[in-house]
């Protein structure tokens, strides 16, 4: 029997449809959210991902906007790219699409955002927020992983939950939110990265399987034991076709199993818009 499907697209829709309801609040409260986005260099995937951010600015009335940083420019040219967004009072929140070109120091221009206007959460202050448990802008991805959780009824409290991925983006603020201690969290969890060998080893071990590296296919059946739980948090795209880092070949073994398709990033999009609402928010409040 095959794995039951997770898919990101019902709880993106509800979630979009409350980002729709705040984001007229706010017009009567003569404030229209803006989100920006700081495209780097010309990486095709990179711009099919701000432009789906831009479509869904859209479809929720939150105004948009982009600064494009050549792949020629300098660390300073982005820089000013921040401060620019950071200085304009029509955007609410913004981010700098990743990975940027190798010469670009990714780390630096994260820190130059007013934390207040972090759309992705990963400003140090926001990072320091969610170690301590207090309320703010939350890292979109992680959060994301948690909402799809929650939705499905999948109660990972008690149980063992190994990332594979120690990123900014993913796998470490995951590792926060899922081993805090309330009733959709308070899991055991594994952080794995590259330099680990006998990766499956962890993996076998695991009621819950997290992977976003990037690479297509990483985990396989043979690699998860049955009845676990198989979230792909990162994605490749092989020309036009989208590649999970979970193989489909989990879902023989696998309870719960995202899709290939409108699964986590669908939902990363949709926290996105959230975070840039309640930036909003914080203005006007």
């Amino acid at each position: 029997m095959y794995a039951k499907e997770m898919s990101g697209k019902p709880i993106a829709e509800k979630i979009l449809e409350e980002v729709k309801k705040e984001a007229e609040y706010l017009k009567v409260k003569n404030r229209n959210p803006g989100l920006g986005t700081i495209l780097v260099g010309n990486d095709p995937n990179c711009s099919h991902y701000v432009d789906n951010k831009h479509k869904a600015c859209k479809t929720v009335g939150i105004d948009s906007f982009n600064i494009t940083v050549p792949e020629s420019s300098t660390q300073s040219e982005l820089l000013k790219a921040v401060d620019d967004f950071n200085n304009n009072p029509l955007v609410d929140a913004f981010m700098i699409q990743s990975p940027v070109p190798k010469h670009f120091d990714f780390n630096e221009a994260v820190k130059r955002i007013n934390p207040k206007k972090d759309a992705d959460g990963l400003h140090p202050y926001n990072l320091g927020k969610l170690f301590l448990q207090e309320n703010g802008l939350l890292p979109c991805t992680p959060a994301g992983i948690m909402e799809m959780l929650k939705y499905y009824n999948i109660s990972i409290k008690g149980k063992h939950v190994v990332i594979v991925g120690r990123g900014p983006t993913l796998g470490r603020p995951l590792s926060l939110m899922l081993s805090m201690k309330n009733e959709n969290a308070d899991a055991a969890v594994t952080v794995l990265h590259s330099g680990i060998k006998n990766i499956e080893y962890y993996t076998k071990l695991a009621d819950v399987v997290v992977c976003g590296i990037g690479i297509p296919s990483f985990i396989n059946k043979n690699m998860v034991k049955k009845g676990c739980v198989a979230i792909s948090g990162g994605i490749t795209w092989e020309g036009k076709k989208l590649l999970p880092d979970i193989d489909e070949d989990v879902g023989l073994v696998a309870e719960w199993k995202t899709t290939r398709l409108g699964g986590v990033g669908v939902i990363t999009v949709a926290m996105l818009l959230k975070n840039t609402i309640e930036a909003a928010k914080g203005i006007i409040n």
